[in-house]
């Protein structure tokens, strides 16, 4: 399990946003950030701060990605043809812990990655506990029988704060979701603003 699982609203207050609009964010209740410095006067941030900050989030968004391995996510949407930016959001929501959470399988993203991990998710019937493995369109994702009715599981579905997006088909009367298609930056469901143009920008330096 990651440790950064118990400090994700860290990462809320660090952006001085509720990333996942979920309403336990201590952001709902508090703008600054955390620690004792936390209050102090926000300064102006230089393009740089603008394109880290950015990079930052996208990243946190994901479960907190490492930076190696979200460095190699942009060489790869870098390397394809077409909009780099759209490449770079298409690959990280064809990873199966994005999926599973779009899904509503799940609460919260970093808890897709810990489920995934425990063995509970299977990918057109095999099972799969590798939370970055990257599903193509027309994979078939199924939470395995004897996790079907897992207290997380039966929250997520009840969920009232997201819906699933047009890009997955999500059936829970049998747990069962299509990876429909790659999906562009506007099909995203983000509940705060993301630019992924700045991290194409910050990387591009």
């Amino acid at each position: 399990m990651s440790k950064r699982i118990s400090a994700k609203y860290k990462i809320d207050r660090r952006m001085g946003e509720n990333i996942w609009g979920r309403p336990k964010s201590p952001v709902n209740r508090r703008e600054f950030g955390p620690g004792q410095h936390g209050q102090r006067r926000k300064t102006k941030l230089s393009d740089f701060g603008v394109q880290l900050r950015a990079k930052q989030k996208l990243k946190g968004y994901y479960g907190n990605i490492s930076e190696k391995q979200f460095r190699k996510i942009y060489d790869e949407a870098n390397r394809q043809k077409g909009d780099t930016s759209e490449n770079l959001i298409g690959i990280l929501e064809s990873r199966l812990d994005a999926i599973i959470y779009r899904a509503k399988f799940v609460p919260t993203v970093f808890a897709a990655r810990q489920f995934i991990n425990h063995g509970h998710i299977k990918v057109n019937g095999k099972k799969v506990n590798i939370p970055s493995y990257r599903c193509k369109p027309g994979d078939i994702v199924e939470v395995r029988d004897k996790s079907k009715q897992l207290a997380l599981v039966l929250e997520a579905v009840q969920l009232a704060e997201r819906d699933v997006p047009e890009y997955v088909e999500a059936d829970h009367s049998k747990m069962k979701a299509t990876y429909v298609r790659k999906p562009s930056f506007g099909d995203v469901p983000y509940a705060v603003q993301m630019e992924p143009n700045l991290v194409v920008e910050f990387y591009s330096r």
